[in-house]
């Protein structure tokens, strides 16, 4: 990843985004681009212009942490993009190389036994670990059931990110598929701030740029979010539709990978789903099911 460009762009982005009634400012007249002025953005965080201009050229080597901060006031932030921002500027200054992630590719990296005993502990929703290009690298046996339309297809090699966007049957396992693909690309997005020497996260960004119209435009927006809480929609071939709510934890072992579990309201119907689900993996199988008729 080419770091001066990719913070350019980033406040480039990030300043489009902000009117002046949001800033505070008066609205005038005659702009002709979206958002802030840069001598605006410069006057926010208490630096001159041209040295304001400079950090959107993605000159970011040597900036002190005051003025980093005081951009992101500016630029009004929030907590991943505050983060991504400090990410490419140690990247800018050579410091990142002690404390990003050990590089780490999915041909190599196993779960340790006491890892995978923690993972097939959880048995009353799906759990699994993955780095951030997003790749599958263990799992419960629930969570490879619940996976199981990224898992048929070969060509997805495991990973949430080609399974969203090259394969059709993401369209089905996603019914909020638009933001699901946003969730992916901040992810990915993200990850290329913390570590943009991992060749494996650069190349598979080429492939779904030049295979995906869909992930190239959400690409080219910058968005980064950190990704630890929430509930979100599927649809299983087999159990139907299932709403859960799920936790992602940072493994601190682990530097770089990060733990997920899905879980669903008690009593609700995703949890006689799950319930349905950890039955149907738990059955040896012979041939595909039969596909999930009900709503």
């Amino acid at each position: 990843m080419d770091n001066q460009a990719e913070a350019r762009e980033f406040l480039t982005s990030r300043r489009a985004k902000i009117n002046p009634e949001q800033a505070g400012l008066p609205a005038g007249s005659r702009r002709r681009v979206p958002g802030l002025r840069r001598s605006e953005v410069a006057a926010l965080a208490d630096v001159s212009g041209e040295y304001y201009a400079k950090l959107e050229r993605g000159n970011l080597a040597g900036v002190s942490p005051a003025v980093l901060e005081a951009v992101a006031r500016a630029l009004q932030l929030d907590d991943a993009e505050r983060a991504h921002l400090l990410n490419l500027a140690q990247v800018a200054d050579g410091s990142d190389a002690l404390t990003r992630p050990r590089r780490r590719t999915t041909r190599t990296w196993t779960a340790h036994r006491s890892l995978q005993w923690v993972l097939d502990a959880v048995t009353a929703g799906p759990a699994f670990v993955r780095n951030g290009r997003m790749d599958l690298l263990a799992t419960n046996q629930l969570a490879h059931a619940f996976y199981d339309d990224v898992y048929a297809t070969a060509g997805n090699q495991a990973n949430l990110a080609r399974f969203q966007f090259l394969d059709p049957a993401s369209r089905r396992f996603y019914p909020d598929w638009d933001q699901a693909a946003d969730i992916a690309v901040a992810i990915l997005r993200t990850e290329a701030g913390r570590n943009p020497h991992d060749k494996d996260l650069h190349d598979l960004v080429g492939e779904l740029s030049t295979r995906s119209d869909d992930f190239r435009t959400r690409w080219g927006t910058h968005n980064v979010r950190h990704h630890g809480t929430g509930t979100k929609r599927f649809h299983h071939h087999t159990v139907g539709d299932l709403t859960l709510a799920y936790e992602g934890l940072e493994m601190a072992a682990e530097p770089g990978l990060t733990l997920t579990i899905y879980t669903a309201e008690p009593g609700s119907p995703s949890e006689e789903g799950l319930r349905l689900l950890a039955s149907w993996a738990a059955t040896p199988r012979t041939s595909a099911p039969a596909p999930h008729s009900g709503g």
